[in-house]
C-alpha cells in the first residue's frame, strides 16, 4: 500500500494532462476572440470597398 501511494505522489502524469488541456482552452478562447473581431472589421471592409467599386 505504501508503495502505491508512493508511486502515485511521484506520478504527475495526470497533472501534465490537466495543464495542457488549460492551456489549449486558453489558447481557443484567444483564437475565437480574435477571429470575431478581425471577422467584423474584415466585413465592414469589404463593403466599403463593394460600395465604392459601385
Amino acid at each position: 500500500m505504501l508503495h502505491l501511494l508512493r508511486k502515485l505522489w511521484h506520478d504527475d502524469e495526470g497533472q501534465d494532462i490537466a495543464e495542457y488541456a488549460v492551456m489549449l482552452a486558453v489558447i481557443l478562447v484567444l483564437v475565437v476572440g480574435t477571429i470575431r473581431l478581425i471577422g467584423s472589421n474584415a466585413n465592414n471592409v469589404f463593403s466599403s470597398a463593394a460600395s465604392s467599386i459601385q
